[in-house]
């Protein structure tokens, strides 16, 4: 099972990806965004993110101020060949969801099941 991490400090990384943001500025990267959802129940925040061909060990799940950060690496097929069609995206990706309210990192939870992570964060009450 992916391990929830809280953080305290934000890295160098992402004080200016944030400044970046701030100002407006598109910064082109090779890392992508896989679709997630977010769903609000009466005592917790669930994030859902569909990304077939991982392995729990694959992600890393952070929380730090309000912010759930996942990122991960989707390796790509090792044998070489001639696409005639590509959609599947492979290498690093993140996923930065802005939390509605705090939450409880304690008690928060990552599963890993049919190419869908769920991160489950009951919420700070």
């Amino acid at each position: 099972m992916p391990t929830v991490v809280r953080k305290t400090r934000e890295t160098l990384m992402e004080v200016r990806r944030g400044i970046l943001h701030s100002v407006s500025w598109q910064v082109k990267s090779s890392v992508w965004d896989p679709p997630t959802d977010v769903l609000e129940t009466e005592k917790t925040y669930i994030v859902r993110m569909e990304i077939a061909g991982m392995r729990e060990e694959n992600f890393d799940v952070v929380v730090q101020n309000d912010t759930l950060f996942i990122t991960g690496f989707r390796p790509d097929f090792p044998a070489r060949m001639a696409y005639l069609q590509m959609e599947i995206r492979s290498g690093k990706f993140a996923a930065v969801v802005e939390l509605p309210g705090a939450v409880d990192v304690d008690s928060a939870s990552a599963e890993y099941q049919d190419g869908f992570l769920t991160v489950t964060l009951p919420k700070n009450t």
